[in-house]
């Protein structure tokens, strides 16, 4: 029997709803709702009442996370799936739930702008730029703390932080919630961090390094990267994602000069959104890279290919991979020694 394999408009049906999804977990988010579920299950009664929203409007939402899988459904009560209990419960080490927080506010109505965007090649916003960039980051770095400390423990461990017996330097560029540095200062207590940002981020760097205690290892460096002072003579420089705001050029530059603030024999550690050498995927980072033609004068994303070349342009040595828990793997390289 012949199976007829022509195109159908399914899937771009599909694609036509994809905005959907994530504002729907927003609203839960907003609402309360996984963390009301961590307590129980609920009906759409129950959750209505407690949450302070409608039983109509809650209910399509509801079953949308359940088509989503974020949710399960016992008889009339819903409850959280393994996945929603760990990711979407503010409570939870592991809580993603803020990402979503920023959809409605912050990154669809730059992108509404795409059409016109596409045509100037001129962004919506210049989050890159200080006077616009301070107060986003100022506000959500906090947030995203709990994504990146798992590829920031796994870059201790893979350095020995834990069993340094002498002073370890750590330069944190681009320091926002400071995640960086605090989480190989918790590995040892012969971590130093100098964090670099604009003033109004360090504040949040202190507030979060004060919080994990480790903020009388930490100074901080304010000012634009090409005019804040990194010093010199760190072990462990670290760019955790933020080559993709500055562009090409300004990626050469800042890891050229974080080269001069390495010891010889110090690692960068570079953290991105990495598509593969083709461009094909992986899908997330191919939108990223549209993200930040919204969002800034310059930026994109780069594959491993580029930042090896930029790495050893400006004077480091083995470009490697090193697979952590996170989006992409990290990119790490050294100082020589001589």
């Amino acid at each position: 029997m012949n199976v007829d394999s022509s195109p159908t408009p399914q899937r771009l049906m599909q694609l036509a709803w994809s905005f959907a999804p994530a504002l729907a977990v927003e609203a839960a988010v907003q609402h309360g709702v996984f963390e009301r579920l961590d307590q129980g299950p609920r009906n759409v009664a129950q959750l209505a009442a407690e949450t302070g929203t409608s039983i109509r409007g809650l209910t399509g939402i509801l079953n949308v996370l359940v088509g989503l899988e974020l949710l399960g459904r016992d008889g009339d009560r819903y409850t959280l799936t393994p996945e929603s209990a760990i990711f979407l419960v503010p409570s939870r080490p592991g809580y993603r739930g803020m990402f979503f927080q920023h959809i409605s506010d912050h990154l669809l109505p730059r992108w509404l702008d795409l059409n016109e965007i596409v045509r100037t090649g001129r962004p919506a916003s210049h989050v890159n730029q200080e006077e616009e960039g301070a107060q986003f980051f100022a506000a959500f770095v906090e947030s995203l703390f709990p994504i990146s400390f798992p590829a920031a423990n796994a870059l201790g461990e893979h350095l020995g932080i834990p069993e340094a017996t002498s002073p370890v330097s750590v330069l944190d560029i681009g320091a926002g919630s400071g995640v960086w540095g605090i989480a190989l200062a918790k590995q040892s207590p012969q971590v130093r961090i100098r964090a670099v940002d604009w003033p109004r981020v360090l504040e949040v760097t202190q507030r979060v390094a004060a919080r994990h205690r480790v903020a009388d290892r930490l100074t901080v460096a304010p000012g634009e990267f090409f005019e804040a002072d990194f010093g010199a003579g760190h072990q462990v420089a670290t760019v955790g994602h933020i080559l993709h705001s500055e562009g090409r050029d300004r990626s050469r530059r800042l890891l050229k000069k974080t080269w001069s603030a390495l010891a010889p024999g110090g690692t960068i550690a570079v953290q991105e959104f990495m598509p593969n050498d083709e461009r094909t995927g992986p899908l997330h980072t191919l939108i990223f890279a549209v993200n930040m033609l919204v969002n800034t004068d310059e930026g994109d994303t780069f594959t491993f290919a580029e930042m090896s070349a930029w790495l050893e342009e400006a004077g480091y040595a083995n470009p490697r991979l090193l697979e952590v828990p996170s989006v992409s793997p990290l990119v790490l390289a050294d100082k020589p020694r001589s």
